[in-house]
């Protein structure tokens, strides 16, 4: 029993290897919904971001150089928002919304869990200048959403300013305009305080699940954001080893395949 129990268990990169293989699935079906794709590769997909996100938690901690990590998904991030808008630009496609950066909502999450830990080493140090600069920080990726706030107000704003501030609020990654919203920031954060509580893990990944089920209108609506609690399944057989790495493969896999998904999409209406 205990053998086949360890034949079970998954290394980060084999869950990596199977979250990808699900989210090449969902964006199948995101290019070529209008066109019949069927709905269960999307119904997969659901299990990808929290995989992701559970595996961003187990890095950030283990990770080398955290100021390493950050920039390189803010630079991810800032490519990704270039490279929407150019192939959107040249290779326009009225049926799909070229919005994708999920490097964007790792970002935010791994800055909160960055805070996260100043405000509990000013705890346990009794520091409260570590404790106020914390605080301080988390209001960070909220004030950077005050462009799109401003933009999307009633406020008479002429238009180019308008399209400006859109920009601005995409170019600099903030908790409105991150992929899968705040919520999806907050349970990499759960993901990240309770790393050593895989049950809570598991309570924080029902959690949001619960409240996109409800929030989204539940069997009846579109949406089907809450079968991400699903990925409890893959969480659970986490055996907390890192296999063979692959440290870069998603940073070229994700922006890459769904471009080339987007324009074979496009050229072949």
């Amino acid at each position: 029993m205990e053998t086949l129990r360890n034949k079970l268990r998954l290394d980060a990169t084999t869950l990596k290897i199977i979250a990808c293989v699900l989210m090449f699935c969902d964006h199948i079906h995101q290019m070529w919904e209008p066109v019949g794709a069927p709905m269960w590769l999307t119904y997969v997909g659901r299990l990808v971001f929290p995989i992701f996100m559970f595996l961003m938690a187990d890095s950030f901690h283990y990770t080398r150089s955290r100021k390493k990590l950050i920039l390189r998904l803010f630079f991810a991030s800032l490519f990704m928002t270039a490279m929407n808008k150019v192939i959107s630009t040249l290779l326009p496609n009225e049926a799909v919304m070229l919005t994708n950066n999920a490097f964007s909502t790792f970002l935010i999450a791994t800055l909160y869990m960055l805070f996260y830990d100043m405000i509990k080493n000013g705890i346990k140090e009794k520091n409260a200048k570590k404790i106020i600069g914390g605080a301080l920080l988390c209001l960070v990726p909220i004030l950077t959403a005050i462009p799109i706030i401003l933009a999307t107000s009633p406020l008479e704003l002429p238009q180019p300013l308008k399209m400006t501030l859109v920009y601005i609020s995409f170019i600099i990654p903030n908790f409105l305009t991150v992929e899968g919203g705040f919520g999806a920031v907050m349970l990499g954060v759960a993901f990240y305080i309770f790393r050593e509580r895989r049950w809570a893990q598991a309570l924080a990944l029902v959690a949001m699940s619960a409240m996109s089920f409800i929030s989204q209108g539940g069997f009846g609506h579109a949406s089907h954001q809450w079968m991400m609690v699903s990925a409890i399944i893959p969480l659970f057989m986490y055996s907390g080893k890192k296999g063979r790495g692959m440290k870069d493969f998603f940073y070229v896999f994700y922006p890459g395949h769904i471009y080339l998904l987007y324009v074979i999409a496009t050229l072949w209406k």
